[in-house]
């Protein structure tokens, strides 16, 4: 049984109902509050327990249920169909059944909008087809350059590993990052004769000194935030000429490694130029398909405006993004607002 918006968000006045049944054609509902109208968007969402935890916090809830934003869990026991009616389906979970759950929906209900496209999420966790757009962009203005360290990916045969960087030209050190991008996992190898350690299907790339930082680049929609988070170290010549072995890390960017308030030098801490990130974010997202991603980017150091992506990540941590909650509230309105809107100008 598909249920009303007010039985779902819990507003039950006679007048409220009526409002309801004479605008039901419609996806965003008028609503009275406190004698002015508001506009109710109801989103449904499927997340894990771990994701609810970090992005569905109270302070995100509270602000979201002031601006007329409702978040309604979806019930996986029940077809997708019979739930809502949603205005947004919000989602981060992995199956090729929910996959198609997902894409029958999206057919079945192009009036929703689905955050995001599951095969255009495939291609972000996938390390090997993640940063061909970056690449392909060879993206490069007044502000800077922004391209990806040279890479390989190795499927199988530890054995081969050493032959094949040298046949593809990869300097050492080299970073080892899973195949699929759902581990945060990765190890740093020095010498050739390490490589054979390894555990395949996995991608190696160059390391790219760059003082220890790394930029962690928001996009929300059409919004941007930028923190910085301290990341692996240089790695000198005379280092590497001593250290042999792979060094593994379980996640280099975690909340507790914040470098925003750290003294650094300015030319290391000197985050990329605005402008260079609105345009990169706005080639992305078209040739992605997504709203919702971080861009891990790294200065190499020595330079001021040569920047690499090492990594893409589809609905990252937003919780450790400073005022997440008013930046993805004001997301979800917008977008729900241009939808009603196109709507509107489509109907007789």
């Amino acid at each position: 049984m598909r249920l009303t918006k007010e039985e779902m968000i819990g507003y039950e006045s006679e007048e409220e109902r009526e409002m309801e049944s004479s605008s039901s054609c419609a996806s965003i509902v008028e609503l009275g509050f406190q004698e002015k109208s508001m506009k109710v968007v109801v989103v449904g969402y499927a997340l894990t327990s771990k994701k609810i935890k970090s992005f569905l916090q109270p302070k995100l809830e509270g602000l979201a249920r002031n601006k007329g934003i409702f978040f309604v869990a979806i019930d996986q026991t029940r077809p997708l169909s019979d739930q809502g009616p949603f205005d947004i389906v919000l989602h981060k979970l992995s199956g090729k059944e929910w996959q198609q759950i997902l894409e029958d929906y999206r057919l079945t209900h192009p009036e929703v909008t689905v955050l995001d496209p599951p095969g255009a999420i495939q291609l972000v966790y996938n390390r090997q087809s993640m940063l061909q757009d970056v690449a392909d962009l060879d993206f490069s203005d007044a502000y800077g350059t922004v391209g990806v360290p040279k890479q390989l990916v190795i499927e199988k045969d530890p054995s081969s590993i050493s032959d094949a960087v040298k046949k593809a030209g990869l300097a050492l050190p080299l970073v080892a990052k899973p195949l699929v991008a759902k581990s945060h996992e990765l190890s740093l190898a020095y010498d050739e004769y390490s490589l054979e350690k390894l555990e395949p299907p996995l991608v190696l790339q160059e390391f790219v000194n760059h003082g220890g930082v790394l930029f962690k680049v928001y996009i929300v929609g059409d919004a941007i935030k930028v923190v910085r988070r301290f990341s692996l170290p240089d790695v000198s010549k005379r280092e590497l000429s001593r250290s042999v072995g792979v060094f593994r890390f379980p996640r280099v960017s975690s909340a507790a490694q914040s470098a925003d308030d750290a003294d650094l030098d300015p030319c290391i801490a000197e985050l990329p130029p605005r402008a260079l990130l609105e345009r990169l974010a706005t080639e992305l997202r078209r040739r992605l398909g997504l709203h919702l991603f971080n861009l891990d980017m790294i200065r190499e150091h020595g330079t001021k405006d040569r920047f690499y992506v090492i990594d893409i990540n589809y609905f990252p941590g937003y919780g450790k993004m400073p005022e997440y909650e008013h930046i993805f509230t004001d997301f979800l309105l917008n977008l729900a607002k241009s939808k009603y809107k196109k709507r509107s100008t489509s109907l007789p």
